[in-house]
């Protein structure tokens, strides 16, 4: 039995634990045998006297680390060294001891049960581990115990599960319970280790608890304004229950409004507001009871026998006055005139009034922005509608005007209310059938009697009852000696059918018939269309192929003066014509001098007068306002290019300059200019002529000379310088005496 060893863990002595002994049969106490130990822990926790054989532990050695060591020992001869037995195997197992406490499997456990729940109602299960060896003794045997939580909850002691202990435990009261579960090993008896754990239980929330109102009766106020869908107030049922269990559903069950409000949840805040199903009326009716009740949508069954989930409050609704506009009669008028009614004939009426309490007296107008042209006008006391203007139902069938009423009260005189009024204007016979189409059609030169051209439509403004009814007939002027007749299909159409056989289109091409349309309504009306019947040539099949007369092939065509006549008028515009072109290639200005002798000795005469003030070619007056429009100086027309001079230019005046100093400033210019041409009848003579023995006549360069001239010669000159030659020859004599 050596080869299995048994050792107490947790040795808490000071000397070596003692194991056991090992022995072999070969030893016979001489010494001369060595005893070797090998395996777990050899050498190390476990020694061996290599004499004696004892095995000792030289640490303290906890089961819960390793509870069995195997280890190897053999017996060896000292002096050589070899064995004497086989080696052996043995095992030095470790006993138990109660050295570790139950452990639960959480620190902390968390579990939730219904309110209201049967006694013995699970909840939840603890669990709790022991380290120590289950199958030696009761160090591992845990039983369970409560230590924090009596007498709502109970365990069982073997398995660990948590139960409710006490009836009708109510969340509204108490929700949170800690309960302190206790582990205990060595069957729960004296001296067994121990340990805890707590769990934390929540009771979730059953529908138990009906709604109940804080108050019987509610009470609020609403303007008889106010529309529908219009919030009155709030009530609310309180609930003690929680999430959908606390939903509440409104509803109004009795009273003698329930038709004029409605209840709505809110299901945010569980409120019910009480809103206006229909429109009030203060005066006829000041005071609303509603009998409201509050209600719980999810309901458990097992909880009915306390009760119904339900809760019912009054509410009291009171109706404020309002100053209310006027309430017409009608929510719209339809009236009816005839187009033929005659100014200031009344329509109709409409009628409004005040439907406050006090009965403030109403005027009428009308809304000028649907009436634009003022075709109709209202009476402001009685409502009474009347023409304005004269109506035509063929411009206008409809007028659609919108009539006010305004309530005469100082203290709100803006009170007004609208209403439509549409106006159908009766249709009156004034307005006569004519024909639908222009009508020009044509008839074959072989045509036979009675035979149909051409079919007529007509059309009539108006619009009788009965419908229309045309009548067609010749006009009586045409009826006699017609070439064609009329045909009345009596269903408003009319055909034109020939008389005779055969026409000629060269003795009369076109025919002009005038038909008279009447129409059958009160009073008859009628009108005269011309149809154009044309004359044409067609083929056998009587398709049109020409309508036009050879003029030239027939004999019937112009005459041989009527050629002349037409020739000669040619003749004439083409003589015209070549007339007026070589006049004006012959046109020219006539020169400034006209006759052929020097120009010394003559006379320019000019004698056009010009056209007064109906001669628009005169003059231009807009150029003395434009200055700047005015041309370069000109040319000279009556020298020669090479005695011209440079022209000579000036600023350009102002476009503000006045007329008077414009005119100033070009007489200064064209008197100092010699380039200036002679326009107007004004003659500027800037050239004398070549080959003059006296040079110039002029005096007026004679001031810028050194000394008298000598003006003697002029006496040679012939008799007529005589006068020259008296005035300035004898000035010596003159200066002497």
């Amino acid at each position: 039995m050596w080869n299995q060893f048994f050792l107490l863990e947790e040795y808490t002595g000071s000397d070596y634990q003692y194991v056991g002994k090992l022995h072999s049969d070969q030893d016979r106490g001489d010494g001369s045998l060595k005893y070797i130990l090998s395996g777990d822990g050899a050498g190390d926790l476990f020694i061996i006297n290599e004499n004696t054989g004892d095995i000792q532990a030289t640490k303290r050695l906890d089961r819960e680390e390793k509870p069995v060591y195997i280890l190897r020992a053999q017996a060896v001869n000292r002096r050589t060294g070899r064995p004497v037995e086989p080696e052996s195997e043995f095992i030095i197992k470790i006993h138990d001891i109660n050295d570790n406490e139950p452990i639960f499997t959480k620190d902390v456990y968390t579990a939730t049960v219904p309110e209201m729940a049967d006694v013995g109602t699970f909840v939840v299960q603890v669990t709790a581990t022991d380290a120590d060896d289950p199958t030696y003794g009761n160090s591992a045997k845990v039983v369970y115990s409560i230590l924090q939580g009596q007498p709502y909850f109970s365990v069982e002691s073997e398995t660990g599960i948590i139960k409710t202990a006490l009836l009708n435990m109510d969340r509204e009261n108490r929700e949170q319970y800690q309960v302190v579960i206790q582990a205990k090993d060595m069957g729960g008896q004296m001296g067994g280790l121990s340990g805890t754990t707590t769990v934390n239980i929540t009771l979730t929330d059953v529908n138990d608890n009906p709604p109940r109102f804080p108050q019987s009766t509610y009470q609020f106020k609403t303007p008889e304004s106010s529309p529908p869908g219009t919030p009155i107030g709030r009530i609310k049922a309180s609930d003690a229950d929680m999430g959908e269990n606390a939903e509440i559903e409104y509803s109004i069950t009795d009273g003698e409004g329930h038709d004029m409000f409605d209840v709505i949840t809110d299901q945010e805040t569980q409120e019910g507001i009480i809103t206006v199903k229909k429109l009030l009326d203060f005066e006829k009716k000041k005071v609303y009871t509603l009998k409201v009740e509050a209600s719980n949508p999810h309901v458990e069954p097992r909880f009915l026998y306390l009760g119904p989930f339900k809760d019912s409050a009054t509410v009291r609704i009171v109706v404020d006055d309002v100053d209310e506009p006027p309430v017409f009669s009608k929510l719209a008028y339809i009236l009816q005139i005839r187009e033929d009614a005659q100014i200031n004939t009344t329509i109709g009426s409409v009628a409004a009034q005040d439907p406050d309490a006090a009965r403030n007296p109403v005027k009428y107008s009308v809304d000028r922005h649907t009436d634009m042209d003022r075709i109709f006008n209202i009476d402001s006391g009685n409502g009474s509608i009347f023409t304005s203007k004269l109506l035509d139902r063929e411009t206008l069938l409809w007028h659609n005007i919108t009539v006010i009423a305004t309530e005469i009260n100082i203290y709100n005189p803006k009170q007004s209310s609208r209403v439509p009024l549409y106006i159908k204007v009766l249709d009156v016979n004034d307005n006569a059938p004519e024909f639908a189409e222009f009508y020009e059609t044509f008839v074959c030169e072989k045509a036979k009697a009675d035979q149909l051209i051409q079919t007529l439509h007509a059309v009539d403004k108006d619009d009788p009852y009965s419908g229309h009814q045309f009548s067609f007939s010749l006009a009586p002027e045409a009826a006699s000696g017609s070439n064609f007749s009329i045909q009345d299909n009596k269903d408003n159409t009319a055909g034109i059918l020939t008389r005779k056989n055969g026409y000629n289109r060269h003795e009369m091409s076109t025919y002009l018939l005038p038909v008279v349309i009447s129409d059958n309504d009160y009073p008859v009306q009628s009108s005269t269309g011309t149809v154009t019947v044309r004359v044409c040539a067609c083929d056998h099949h009587g398709n049109m192929q020409s309508c036009h007369a050879e003029a030239l092939i027939h004999p019937t065509g112009l005459s041989t003066g009527a050629l002349v006549a037409i020739l000669l008028c040619i003749v004439i515009l083409l003589v015209t014509v070549v007339l007026f072109a070589a006049l004006r290639r012959q046109r020219k200005k006539e020169p400034l001098i006209i006759s052929k002798e020097d120009i010394r000795d003559n006379i320019v005469s000019y004698n056009d007068e010009g056209g007064g003030e109906e001669d628009t070619q005169a003059f231009d007056i807009g150029t003395l306002r434009n200055p700047e429009a005015t041309e370069d100086s000109k040319s000279r027309r009556d020298i020669v290019p090479e005695a011209l001079f440079l022209p000579r230019r000036t600023p350009t005046a102002r476009d503000n300059t006045d007329v008077r100093d414009f005119i100033n400033q070009r007489l200064k210019e064209n008197d100092t200019d010699p380039t200036a041409p002679p326009y107007d009848s004004l003659a500027t003579y800037a050239y004398e002529g070549t080959g003059s023995v006296a040079d110039s006549l002029s005096s007026l360069e004679s001031v810028t000379t050194d000394g008298d001239q000598d003006y003697d010669y002029l006496s040679d000159w012939g008799p007529r310088f005589k006068k020259l030659a008296d005035m300035y020859g004898g000035m010596d004599s003159d200066k002497d005496s």
